[in-house]
């Protein structure tokens, strides 16, 4: 009787534990859909009277400091190891994946540039087919060949901007595809095991690259605070509280718990938040072609994810208790 009881206890626990495991998931999923789909906005603010590495930079240096405080606090001591692959991660995430981003949305919409970042999985799929880890299928080419073709119809020659925007574009994908290198390499590199503590260890290499970089663009020396507003200053503190904060410890605890491919459709609501937020918000337009690049884009996602899903290696598959295990 007292196995039995002790039996029916451990299933109950067992269950509740998978509940709580699945709202947070949810949560998690809901951070990087929809926060990050307002984080366009926001720099698109901060960057008005902010130098864009500074607004990058400084973001992320709260946030990191923040996080790596309580993170120490819990007796959590990283390594060397763990220093050295959060600073490759600091330079793939944010020093060029985020600092391309901010500079570019100073000479174009924040729509415009999700949607650019919308082929984030276009990317990743390109990578994980060129390197042999999954397999190429007629959704993933047929997604390879839409996106390409919604790229090029958002940069085509009358986009909004002309050759200013032309020129973003192209530092936004660089950027784009930057990030994407970091999701491969965050899947086999020695980052800290515990996911708010590796969070925080890359947002503070990326936070210091990035001052240092504009320090050496010179942005101290252009930096005005008489100047700078207070909807900049908003812009920066929602970016630090919420979209870097929040959402970017979402995002490292979902790569660490699901695979690649699914975490990666973030770019799926993104845009669509973009877009709809820049337009009601910042009264940017959207045209025709826009609504047919974005339906474009949305559609090589889509058959991208599908494409990819369960073509993966089995290290993408695993546990996270055995991916843990191999890091410590």
């Amino acid at each position: 009787m007292a196995t039995l009881l002790t039996a029916q206890a451990d299933a109950k626990q067992q269950r509740v534990g998978a509940n709580r495991q699945r709202v947070l998931v949810v949560l998690a999923f809901f951070c990087i859909y929809v926060i990050w789909g307002s984080t366009y906005l926001a720099v698109h603010y901060a960057v008005e009277t902010i130098p864009p590495l500074f607004v990058a930079g400084l973001r992320h240096l709260f946030a990191g400091g923040l996080l790596f405080a309580w993170c120490w606090r819990r007796g959590l001591r990283p390594n060397r190891r763990q220093w050295y692959a959060s600073l490759i991660l600091g330079v793939l995430f944010f020093l060029i994946g985020h600092g391309t981003l901010h500079w570019a949305i100073q000479t174009m919409p924040s729509g415009l540039a999700a949607l650019l970042v919308a082929t984030e999985p276009v990317w990743l799929a390109v990578m994980t087919t060129a390197t042999r880890q999954a397999r190429i299928t007629p959704p993933l080419v047929a997604g390879l060949v839409l996106g390409v073709c919604g790229v090029a119809l958002l940069i085509g020659a009358d986009a909004p901007g002309g050759r200013g925007v032309l020129l973003s574009s192209v530092v936004v994908l660089v950027g784009t595809f930057s990030w994407a290198v970091g999701i491969i390499y965050s899947r086999g590199s020695s980052l800290h095991p515990d996911a708010i503590m590796s969070a925080a260890m890359s947002l503070l290499a990326g936070a210091l690259l990035l001052l240092l970089a504009g320090a050496l663009m010179g942005e101290a020396a252009s930096l005005r605070l008489a100047q700078v507003s207070l909807r900049s200053l908003f812009g920066l503190a929602y970016l630090t509280v919420f979209g870097s904060l929040v959402a970017y410890s979402a995002y490292f605890w979902l790569l660490q718990r699901c695979p690649p491919t699914l975490v990666a459709t973030h770019t799926y609501a993104n845009p669509v938040v973009a877009l709809l937020l820049g337009w009601a918000v910042a009264g940017e337009t959207i045209t025709g072609r826009i609504v047919v690049s974005a339906a474009v884009v949305v559609a090589a996602v889509a058959l991208v994810s599908r494409g990819s899903r369960g073509a993966g290696p089995a290290a993408m598959e695993q546990r996270p208790d055995a991916r843990t295990a191999a890091q410590t």
